[in-house]
């Protein structure tokens, strides 16, 4: 019987990552002999390890041991911990500009050119809301469409969709958590995947739509309208009303035809939720490949969740185009260190027990995983949440870890794919933005093969990261081209929308 796998990440490393699982007396190669068991994706230290010493993975500091670990033990809560290490920003250092493909060499696909020059994958009908008083009516005009069977005389329209929230009133008019909720309604109204927007308020809440239109410089249109409930009667007669408005805009939504658009027209939002041990080693490298080829294509790459880069923030300020930009990145973790403590927490509340059972010790080491997601090349530019992403190559959005608050960001900066590893099987779907879902092992996969599109677990057993990533960037071409993921075929994208909730609700 072969030796279990294991594997070592960096020559600096003194754990090892187990492929397989390790009993005890198993000697895989390269690794001491097993004392004791050591689950799949989980650690074995490679050495005597003293009591503070730093563990390492990727070549980088994941923790400290908590007490003397002996060659052969398992490493993981219960001897490593999270500390403070001095880290070396190091801004611009490995900042290498990737060569950009000529335009007549770009991959293409097949989506929606809007008005204004941006391109769509989806042709959605979207039903927002400001105000969660308003969210009802928005639901019930949803549900009526579908009941009515209208779509079926609209073939190009993916569906009306009905995305609310429970905020918009009970908050500041001004400041962080109004602007927030501000950018993220725009910016879902303006996503290039919306074909249409019937926007619905209350009347008397505090985010006003007059007040957004004001602000937004936007004007009522074929395919923008708005309504209050109080000003045009009640909830029957907003129905009847949302519901003419939505009659109207459909044939122009299904008027839209797919053409032939430049990769370059891509804005990919790259997400990880349940992550384990073997994310940083299968599905997120091979994310970041994908992103350098999309890079390469002139495309946009998005990488967010500020509270899971925590710890690996140095690896990509010391790729950043300016010294300004890798300082706005470091200056986004002092902002999470400060709003994480005077909200009593801590940011190594993360791992999650889920990412903990699948091998993930300290926030450090999930991050270094996560961080692999945005790939090798150039950071060109950090956005605040759901601010417009206008710059092209590798961008970073400020956003929570929570999955569907921070795609809910990614989608109302312009995320037109989002491309989401998951190593414990997250059930993630968005609306109107198509999720493409990458199983870090194989075990899961076969387990959740309707949820997920694409296997990176065979990594592992000899696919490279490279042929891996042409294999995601060829997906979120089709994707993009229309072909539905498995996501959008189990019906995954109405709920997901989360906007991030900042400050007092009153």
């Amino acid at each position: 019987m072969s030796a279990p796998r294991a594997l070592r990440l960096h020559p600096q490393d003194n754990v090892m990552v187990a492929v397989d699982e390790i009993r005890p007396g198993d000697a895989p190669v390269g690794a001491p002999v097993a004392v004791e068991r050591i689950p799949k994706g989980h650690k074995i230290a490679t050495g005597p390890i003293a009591e503070g010493e730093p563990l390492r993975k990727f070549g980088q500091i994941i923790g400290f041991a908590s007490t003397a670990i002996a060659p052969g033990q398992w490493v993981h809560i219960h001897n490593c911990v999270i500390g403070d290490f001095e880290r070396d920003y190091g801004f611009c250092e490995d900042a290498r500009p990737e060569t950009i493909l000529p335009v007549e060499n770009r991959a293409t696909f097949q989506g929606y050119r809007r008005a204004g020059g941006r391109a769509g994958t989806r042709n959605y009908l979207g039903i927002l809301t400001s105000v969660n008083c308003s969210a009802t009516v928005a639901r019930l005009i949803a549900r009526e469409v579908e009941k009515s069977g209208m779509l079926d005389d609209y073939p190009n329209v993916d569906g009306v969709i009905a995305l609310v929230h429970g905020a918009g009133c009970g908050m500041a008019s001004k400041g962080e958590g109004f602007d927030v909720l501000a950018r993220t309604q725009w910016g879902y109204a303006a996503n290039p995947n919306m074909g249409g927007v019937v926007m619905i308020g209350l009347g008397c809440e505090v985010f006003q739509i007059g007040r957004m239109k004001e602000e937004r410089h936007l004007a009522e249109s074929d395919l923008f309208n708005t309504l209050t409930i109080q000003a045009t009667g009640g909830t029957r007669k907003s129905i009847e009303a949302g519901l003419e408005r939505v009659k109207a805009m459909l044939p122009i939504l299904n008027a839209a035809k797919r053409e032939t658009l430049p990769a370059s027209e891509l804005v990919l939002a790259l997400q990880c939720g349940g992550s384990d041990g073997y994310s940083g080693i299968t599905a997120n490298p091979a994310l970041g490949a994908a992103a350098d080829i999309l890079v390469r294509n002139g495309g946009t790459a998005m990488l967010s969740e500020t509270s899971e880069i925590y710890g690996a923030e140095h690896l990509l300020t010391r790729r950043a185009a300016t010294p300004a930009i890798g300082q706005k990145l470091v200056d986004l973790i002092h902002w999470w260190e400060d709003y994480a403590a005077r909200n009593d927490g801590e940011l190594n509340n993360n791992p999650s027990p889920g990412n903990k059972a699948g091998g993930l010790t300290t926030i450090l080491e999930k991050s270094l995983g996560a961080a692999a997601k945005g790939g090798t090349t150039v950071l060109n530019a950090v956005y605040r949440y759901a601010e417009p992403v206008t710059a092209k190559g590798f961008v970073f959005m400020d956003t929570p870890g929570y999955d569907p608050v921070s795609a809910t960001g990614q989608v109302a900066g312009g995320a037109n794919v989002i491309a989401f590893t998951t190593g414990r099987g997250s059930a993630f779907g968005c609306k109107p933005t198509p999720s493409i879902k990458l199983a870090t092992n194989s075990d899961m996969y076969r387990r959740m093969e309707e949820d997920m599109d694409i296997n990176c677990g065979d990594v592992l057993d000899g696919v490279t990261i490279e042929q891996k990533g042409q294999e995601i960037f060829d997906k979120v071409l089709a994707v993009a081209s229309g072909e539905r993921s498995k996501s959008e075929a189990l019906g995954y994208g109405d709920a997901e929308f989360v906007p991030w909730q900042i400050g007092a609700v009153m």
